[in-house]
C-alpha cells in the first residue's frame, strides 16, 4: 500500500509540474509569438493599404474565415466610426520603457483576445486618441504576460498606441495600486474609482487606462495605471 501510495503521490506530482510549466512557460511562449505575428500582420495591411480606404482584414488579422460584405466599419476607420469587430486586432500597444510591443483587440474576451497575448479595448470606451478614456487590459502572468510590469511604470513614463494612420502618446500620470475587480468607475470616461474616490480625474480630458490583476499570480484585486494622450503625429 506505501508503494501505491508513493507512486501515486510521484505521478500527481508530475502532472501538477506539466501544468505549471504549460502555463508559465508554454503558454506565454505560444502567446507571445502569436502577438508578435498579429502585429506584423497589421504594419503589413497598413503598409498595403491605399489612402482613404478601410478594406476588411485578411484572415489572418483575425484566425477568422473572410466574411462576405463590407469591412468592418463600412468603410470608416477606428477611431473615427462604429467599433470594429469584436476580437479584431486594429492597433498596437508600445510601451517604450518596458520593452512591450501587443496587438489591440477590440473586446477582453479571454479566449478571442487576451489569452493570445493580446491587450483588449474595453468596448464602449473611447478609442484611441479620442476623446474620453481609451481602457484597455492585458495579462499579468501567463499567456503573453504583455502588462507583466505595468507597476513598474512611474508618471511621464510614455505609452504610444499606433493605429493605421497615427500614433497616440500618452504620458503616464497616475498609477493606483490596489482595487476591486468590479471597480468600473476606473474605465468611465472621466475615469474615478468607486472604490478610493479619491483616485482618478475630476473632468473630462483625452484619458488612457491600463487595467491588469494584482497580486501577481492572482486574480483578486487589479492594478490600474492612468495616463493622459500627450500627443498625436501621423503614422
Amino acid at each position: 500500500m506505501l508503494w501505491v501510495a508513493a507512486e501515486a503521490a510521484v505521478t500527481f506530482g508530475a502532472v501538477v509540474l506539466l501544468l505549471v510549466v504549460h502555463q508559465l512557460w508554454w503558454s506565454n511562449r505560444q502567446a507571445g509569438q502569436g502577438a508578435e505575428r498579429q502585429v506584423q500582420a497589421l504594419e503589413r495591411r497598413w503598409e498595403r493599404e491605399a489612402p482613404g480606404t478601410d478594406p476588411a482584414p485578411a484572415p489572418e488579422e483575425t484566425g477568422q474565415e473572410p466574411a462576405a460584405g463590407p469591412g468592418p466599419a463600412d468603410g470608416t476607420r477606428p477611431g473615427s466610426g462604429p467599433a470594429p469587430r469584436r476580437d479584431q486586432a486594429y492597433a498596437v500597444l508600445r510601451i517604450p520603457s518596458l520593452g512591450v510591443v501587443a496587438p489591440v483587440a477590440e473586446g477582453v474576451a479571454k479566449r478571442g483576445v487576451l489569452d493570445k497575448g493580446y491587450v483588449g479595448h474595453y468596448p464602449r470606451t473611447a478609442q484611441p486618441g479620442r476623446p474620453g478614456n481609451f481602457a484597455v487590459a492585458g495579462h499579468r502572468n501567463t499567456h503573453g504576460e504583455p502588462f507583466r510590469r505595468i507597476d513598474r511604470l512611474r508618471p511621464g513614463d510614455t505609452v504610444e498606441i499606433e493605429t493605421r494612420d497615427a500614433v497616440h502618446v500618452y504620458a503616464v500620470d497616475k498609477v493606483l495600486t490596489k482595487t476591486l475587480p468590479g471597480d468600473t468607475g476606473v474605465i468611465g470616461s472621466v475615469p474615478r474609482s468607486a472604490v478610493r474616490p479619491a483616485a482618478g480625474y475630476g473632468a473630462a480630458g483625452h484619458y488612457l487606462t491600463m487595467t491588469t490583476c494584482t497580486p501577481e499570480f492572482s486574480s483578486k484585486y487589479r492594478l490600474v495605471v492612468w495616463g493622459r494622450l500627450a500627443s498625436t503625429r501621423p503614422r
